[in-house]
Order: C-alpha cells, then sequence, then structure tokens
C-alpha cells in the first residue's frame, strides 16, 4: 500500500492531477456551508429531522439542504438538463448527428447542456423553496411571496449550481475522474459520519437500537461486496481474427460486455426524476382550481421514501434508465462493423448484421440482469427501513444507501483504473 502511495507521488502529472482534485473539493465542501441570505437555520434544521425526502435528494443530488446552501440544487438540474438532451438524440436527426461526430460533438452536446441548466436550474429552487417553506412547522424563509426576497435566493441557488457544473467540468479537463460523479461521490461520503454518530449514541440509550445498528453495518459491507463484484463482472465474447500470411494462424481474442454497462447513471436520472413531482407539488398548491390542489396534495405525500409507489417508480425507472442508457452507448451495428474491418468474427455467427444481432440479443440479456440487479440494491434500503418499523426494534439507516454503494464503487474503480493508467504512462515515459 505505502509502495503504491510512493509510486503515486513520484509521477508529477499524477500527483498534479489529485492535488487539483483534492483542492476542488475542498472549495465544493466550503461552498456547502455558505448559507443563502434571509433563511432560518432552526426552520430548516426542524425539518430535515423529520423528512425523508429531504435527505434523499440531499445526499444523491451531491446538493446540501442541511443548512440552505447555496449549492441547495446541487447538480440535480445539471442531471435533468442531460436527461433531456439525450431524449432528444433519439428523436431529433441534428442531436443525433451531433452525438455521432465524436469529441466536438459532444462538447457542443454538452453546451446545450449547460444552457438548459439555467433556466431548469430557476425553476427547481423556486419549487424546492416552496417545498421546504411549506411542510415545516417553522418558516425557513419569510415573505416567500415578495419578488424581492425569493429572486436574489432563487438566483444565488442557481449560481451555486453553475458553480458545482463548472467546478465538476474542471476535475474532468485538469483533475482525476469524472468531476460530476466524484462531488457526488464526496456529499455521500461527507454523510457518514452524520449516520454513525446518532446512531451510536441511540445504542448507548437504548439496547434494542444496537441491534439494527450492527445489522446495517454487516448488510452495507456485504452488498458493498456484491456491488463491487457485480460490477467488475463481464461476458466475454470470443473472437477469432484471421492472420495473414503463408503459415498464417488464427488469432484468439474477447469482446468484454459488463454486466452492468452503465454504472450508476440510471440511478442518479431515477433519483432525479422521482424526486421531481413533489417539487412540481408545490407549484400547484397555490392554484385557485380545487381538483389542482389535490393534485398538488397527492404528489408531495404519495412520492416520499417510504410510500409503495415511490418504491415502486423508483424501482421501474432505474430499469428503464438502464436499457435507455445502454442504447446509447453501446452500438452493436458499429462494434460488428469495426470487428469484421479487422478481419474478425464470433466463431459460429457470419460477420455483419448477424454478429451485431447476436451482441445485440447478449446485451440485452446482461442489461436485464444488470438493471434488476441495481434497481435492488438501490431500493433494498427502503425494503429494510419499513421491515425494521413494522418489526418495532427501530429503524437504523445503511451507512451509505444502495445508490450510494453503487456511485461509490463505480467512482472508486474508476479512479483506480485512471491512476493505474497514469503510473503506466509515467514507467513508460521513464525510458525515453
Amino acid at each position: 500500500m505505502f509502495k503504491y502511495l510512493s509510486q503515486i507521488w513520484k509521477s508529477p502529472d499524477l500527483r498534479k492531477k489529485i492535488l487539483f482534485t483534492l483542492g476542488i473539493v475542498i472549495i465544493y465542501r466550503l461552498i456547502a456551508h455558505v448559507t443563502v441570505p434571509g433563511a432560518d437555520p432552526a426552520g430548516l434544521k426542524e425539518f430535515a429531522s423529520r423528512n425523508e425526502l429531504l435527505n434523499v435528494f440531499s445526499i444523491l443530488t451531491g446538493g446540501s439542504t442541511e443548512n440552505l446552501s447555496i449549492v441547495l440544487m446541487g447538480i440535480s438540474p445539471y442531471i435533468n438538463a442531460s436527461i433531456i438532451i439525450q431524449l432528444l438524440t433519439v428523436v431529433i436527426p441534428k442531436f443525433e448527428n451531433l452525438q455521432k461526430e465524436g469529441e466536438q460533438g459532444r462538447r457542443k452536446l454538452n453546451s446545450y447542456t449547460r444552457w438548459l441548466t439555467l433556466p431548469l436550474a430557476f425553476l427547481q429552487s423556486y419549487g424546492m423553496l416552496l417545498l421546504l417553506n411549506s411542510q415545516s412547522k417553522i418558516s425557513i424563509i419569510a415573505n416567500m411571496g415578495d419578488p424581492k426576497v425569493i429572486l436574489p435566493i432563487m438566483l444565488a441557488i442557481s449560481t451555486g449550481t453553475l458553480l458545482l457544473v463548472w467546478l465538476g467540468e474542471k476535475i474532468t479537463e485538469k483533475g482525476i475522474g469524472n468531476g460530476i460523479s466524484i462531488l457526488i461521490f464526496i456529499s455521500i461520503i461527507s454523510s457518514i459520519p452524520q449516520l454513525i454518530g446518532p446512531s451510536l449514541i441511540l445504542a448507548q440509550k437504548d439496547e434494542t437500537k444496537l441491534i439494527p445498528f450492527v445489522v446495517m453495518i454487516l448488510a452495507t459491507i456485504i452488498l458493498l461486496t456484491i456491488v463491487i463484484l457485480v460490477t467488475e463482472a463481464a461476458r466475454k465474447i470470443p473472437l477469432t481474427y484471421a492472420s495473414q500470411g503463408v503459415r498464417a494462424k488464427s488469432e484468439q481474442a474477447s469482446l468484454p460486455i459488463r454486466l452492468n454497462q452503465v454504472g450508476m447513471v440510471p440511478i442518479i436520472f431515477a433519483v432525479a426524476i422521482v424526486n421531481f413531482p413533489p417539487i412540481i407539488g408545490q407549484f400547484l398548491s397555490q392554484a385557485k382550481s380545487q381538483w389542482l390542489r389535490d393534485l398538488s396534495g397527492f404528489m408531495t405525500t404519495a412520492f416520499q421514501p417510504s410510500t409503495l409507489l415511490y418504491f415502486v417508480l423508483y424501482f421501474l425507472l432505474v430499469i428503464a434508465f438502464s436499457f435507455f442508457y445502454t442504447s446509447i452507448t453501446f452500438k452493436p451495428e458499429e462494434v460488428a462493423e469495426n470487428i469484421q474491418k479487422r478481419g474478425g468474427y464470433v466463431p459460429g455467427i457470419r460477420p455483419g448484421k448477424q454478429t451485431a444481432e447476436y451482441l445485440q440479443y447478449v446485451s440485452n440479456r446482461l442489461t436485464l440482469f444488470g438493471a434488476i440487479f441495481i434497481a435492488l440494491i438501490a431500493t433494498l434500503p427502503l425494503l429494510l427501513q419499513f421491515m425494521f418499523k413494522n418489526l418495532a426494534i427501530g429503524a437504523v439507516p445503511l451507512l451509505i444507501s444502495g445508490a450510494g454503494m453503487i456511485i461509490i464503487v463505480g467512482v472508486v474503480l474508476e479512479l483506480i483504473r485512471q491512476v493505474n493508467a497514469q503510473l503506466q504512462m509515467h514507467d513508460y515515459q521513464r525510458f525515453y
């Protein structure tokens, strides 16, 4: 371990990237404690202590709702903008062509995503403020109806979101790893001490609380191990490449297709969508029509993490986004064409169309199992909480939520791969 860390420190480029990433992370955590002007911390603390939706939203979107930070919305608007842009790539030919243009096309799509983030952040900030203020016994923000009060706060929160997106992109550009994923990863890690402390205090006062706490620790460790194994699991499609020459021999290779091809993206998207109805419900709470107010009440109460509707919708959205994102990232026709161009083929399968169909068939099956696994891991903590409450033995949350586990494992494994690649490059450069 010390030898590995020593190698990292001796690589100037890698050391510089890691220090830059750590610097951005420190800046992010400092910003997360900057409260918007005019907020009542007592009202927010009272609301946060009893609202499950707030805790889920805070952990998974990278935001800081505990103290009404200027990064209250986190990168949630950026995620929603990404969903919209990726949906447009399916229905609008211009966007689809941009996606096929490689790096230049991706930069253009990223530019559209950033422009769309601003109006979404502005609208979502108002809905989130209404949600927080309406469900708290103590007013978090006074005079919500006064534009002079609410508009500066909305602008500050929207600016905070854009600042986080910019910091994430700087990590991707000059640091190491995917910046947006790292910010979410840091948000999840920073919440662990807040869960351990109160649970230990409860266990000391009431021994019955010790049982669920120990069970949750063991469950967290076991689930983390399973998530790592499944994340690294892949099916290797055998390939044969014909060599040229008089004494040509066929070369054997393989095409790995991962069980979980999309990582934590479906969970991030699903959380952003399933937590959006309560925000919309707050926009309808002041409607003049009675049926709209009834709809508002349903949307704000039915989409709580403890409800069956939230559980089912969350589960199905994770599966749906897994298939959707796989269809965008994995193109069997292109893979089959590249294999054929290099003189390769899958044994027993004709090159070209049949190879593409075979790869699509394998990918669909793997995606189905992977999506169900991701959905189960993401929703398992909700089931455990519900079970403990019904058994009346107390409810202690997992140290890391199911969604958080997949995000953490995905980010850590990707960081390890990038660090190893940088170390290998550093070793090669020493010979020149």
